[in-house]
């Protein structure tokens, strides 16, 4: 062991704005900093580790991705946040200083630590990392640059076997949760449009829908969100029920489901009249010919489902 000062993760991440979750990360997938090692295998930090440490968020909040910047060396770090118009020689904190504002973070800091629970297959730990980056931003990044990256990122280790069934399972369920408080907390205007939400036959991955009925109430919409695998019949009946003015319907996977390409044209034969059908994905474009042939309008992103929400309510109000 060193005779040099150190510092266990708690007061690391205190003294850095950073998750212990994202430090641990970092260190993991990106060997931005190797701490030392207690005889007991606990990591401890020297000030050279938390110089370089606070660089990197700083660089981070900046815009770099963490992989563009963890393996310059600190010289360059410093020349880097200098660039930035950042503070690159930070005065030392001591244990009774004010941490960092968690607002000042960096989106990927919130995903690296939602990644890191995954992988320790710690479901309190990513409910927590979540209400955090919930706490921290806004919720369109909070959607588009942790929760849905999230879940792709989940997946996609997932298939190629380096994620277990149970790992991709806990993501699932923990995100669900979340997402199911953030919807219960909103009050959306009584006299606001309805837009139904839900996804059609066969479909069985919720959570895109889910975070495209959140983005719909934050934008002033009152939704009713159906859950997944919903038939054509029992969509339009609820469509016509709660006189929506719009649908979406999220298509996520399988991509090559011919019920789905069914459902779809049985729905553009069936909604009423004036109701607008939109439809996003990762899978969407798979049905692009039927999506079309209904009337829908697709979405590539978040946004720009959020951007048409907005017109359509524009268009209501005129």
């Amino acid at each position: 062991m060193t005779n040099e000062r150190t510092y266990p993760i708690k007061v690391v991440a205190r003294r850095t704005g950073l998750t212990a979750h994202a430090i641990r990360a970092w260190e993991k997938r990106y060997g931005a900093v190797e701490p030392i090692r207690t005889p007991t295998n606990r990591r401890v930090y020297t000030e050279e580790h938390l110089e370089r440490l606070l660089l990197l968020a700083r660089a981070t909040r900046g815009g770099y991705s963490i992989g563009q910047v963890a393996k310059l060396p600190t010289e360059k770090l410093v020349e880097l946040v200098r660039e930035l118009g950042g503070d690159a020689a930070p005065a030392p904190r001591t244990a009774g200083d004010e941490a960092p504002s968690p607002a000042s973070l960096a989106p990927e800091v919130h995903l690296e630590a939602c990644v890191e629970t995954v992988e320790r297959m710690d479901g309190a730990a990513l409910q927590s990392a979540l209400r955090g980056a919930a706490i921290a931003l806004t919720q369109p990044v909070l959607l588009d640059d942790v929760v849905l990256p999230l879940m792709r990122l989940v997946g996609d280790r997932w298939h190629n076997g380096t994620l277990r069934v149970a790992q991709e399972h806990l993501a699932s369920a923990a995100v669900i949760s979340f997402l199911n408080g953030l919807i219960r907390s909103c009050s959306p205007p009584a006299a606001a449009p309805v837009l139904v939400v839900t996804t059609p036959v066969g479909q069985r991955h919720e959570i895109g829908a889910m975070a495209a009925a959140l983005s719909a109430l934050a934008d002033g919409w009152n939704v009713n969100y159906l859950g997944p695998d919903l038939p054509a019949g029992e969509i339009t009946a609820a469509v016509t029920m709660s006189n929506a003015r719009a649908l979406a319907l999220s298509i996520v996977f399988p991509a090559d489901d011919p019920r789905v390409a069914e459902q779809i044209r049985e729905l553009g034969k069936l909604l009423p009249n004036g109701v607008t059908m939109i439809a996003g994905g990762d899978a969407a474009k798979a049905y692009a010919d039927a999506l079309s042939g209904a009337g829908a309008l697709m979405v590539n992103s978040m946004a720009d489902l959020r951007r048409r929400l907005g017109e359509l309510r524009g268009a209501g109000a005129s």
